[in-house]
This record gives C-alpha cells, sequence and structure tokens, in this order.
C-alpha cells in the first residue's frame, strides 16, 4: 500500500475512461479504486450500469453517495462528484488532493460509448471496437447476455454529453480555483495514462512502474 494517503477524484463525461484511468491508478499506486456505479450497486443489490442523470438509479446515487463516500476518502473516486451538490456534499466528509479531469473529444465519446455492451449485472463494459467480449454479446466471465443501455444508443449521446457538460462545468471550475485541477486531453488512455502517472508519482510512491502497468 501507499505510504501516504492520498485522496483523488476522476472526473469525465461518459465514455472518457474513468474506470480504466481508475483501475491502474489503483494497481500502480496501490490504492483502492471506488467506482460510484459499482459502489452502490452492490450496496442495493441491484444491475445496470453507472448512475446517470435524469431519474431513476441517476437519483439515488444522487442521494446515496453523499452518505456513502465517508469511509472511503483515502482513496481513488471515479464517477463522483457529477453536480457542484454532490462536490459541496463531498466537502464536509473530507478534503481533496488533487482532481484528475479527462478531456476527450465529442466525435471520439460518440463514438466509444455508440459502440459500448454492458453486462448488467457486474457493470462490465465491453467496447466493440477495442475491447470486445471473446464471444460476441455475451459477458467473458459468466457468459450471460449482454445489453446496450438506452443512453449508449446514438440518438441519446449528444444528449447526454451536453447534460454532462452543463452539470460539470460548476464543479470542474471549483478545483480549478482550488488549484488541485489537472486536465489531460486526448484521444487515447494510453497516451493519456503516462501523463497521469507522472503527475501521481510526484504525490505518493508507485508500487509498479509504468512500463509493468
Amino acid at each position: 500500500m501507499a505510504s501516504k494517503l492520498l485522496r483523488a477524484v476522476v472526473l469525465g463525461p461518459p465514455g472518457s475512461g474513468k474506470g480504466t484511468v481508475g483501475e491502474r491508478i489503483a494497481r500502480s499506486f496501490g490504492l483502492q479504486h471506488l467506482s460510484s456505479g459499482q459502489f452502490l450497486r452492490e450496496i442495493l443489490g441491484i444491475g445496470g450500469g453507472e448512475g446517470r442523470g435524469g431519474g431513476g438509479f441517476g437519483s439515488i446515487a444522487a442521494a446515496f453517495l453523499p452518505l456513502t463516500t465517508a469511509p472511503f476518502c483515502r482513496d481513488a473516486c471515479t464517477g463522483f462528484p457529477r453536480t457542484l451538490g454532490q462536490a459541496e456534499a463531498l466537502d464536509r466528509i473530507c478534503e481533496l488532493d488533487l482532481v484528475i479531469s479527462l478531456n476527450i473529444p465529442f466525435e471520439t465519446l460518440k463514438d466509444r460509448l455508440s459502440a459500448r455492451w454492458v453486462h448488467p449485472a457486474s457493470g462490465r463494459v465491453y467496447n466493440m471496437d477495442f475491447n470486445p467480449p471473446h464471444v460476441q454479446g455475451v459477458d467473458d466471465l459468466t457468459g450471460e447476455p449482454l445489453v446496450q443501455s438506452q443512453d449508449d444508443r446514438p440518438e441519446a449521446v449528444a444528449a447526454r454529453l451536453r447534460k454532462y457538460k452543463d452539470a460539470a462545468k460548476p464543479v470542474i471550475e471549483l478545483y480549478k480555483s482550488r488549484g488541485i485541477l489537472h486536465s489531460f486531453s486526448g484521444t487515447e488512455t494510453n497516451k493519456i495514462w503516462p501523463y497521469v502517472y507522472t503527475l501521481l508519482s510526484s504525490k505518493i510512491p508507485p508500487v509498479l512502474s509504468d512500463e509493468e502497468n
């Protein structure tokens, strides 16, 4: 485990690679990766993708996350906070050391999301372009069917991205004003990751080299 506590979150629009970056951070620095969607699925015992705005599971996420993040502020979280209200609630629980913001072009996000399929029970995500399942249409581990969320269908993607941009703008401005926001731009997670790794290495000692991850 890392010898120093690090309180960090990874922000980014749907399809930006938050989960991938969070998992790499966890492996490289000995931190616990906390995904808001997975955490709530385990607590509530329900399937589906990460909580998204607009009611339903997203409303549950907004209500539960300020209550459930308290024991986990030592770690690296992805998918939270999504709104200024959630950021303010997080402030009452712990003080963040840094915030990583992933800036991905709209066309890249649209292509990623439209090709994304999910295993509802676990939240495992596949992309038919660069991370397809071994057998088309079924989960690698369980053999159960994959589904495409209505939110990931091409006609819904643009609206989702606009909604994220509107909600995230004040959150990003808040962390920028505090001097803890670090933004990374690009179209491929593998090309963004070395810069994230270098940033974090300046804060805490890694347990894996960049090449080992």
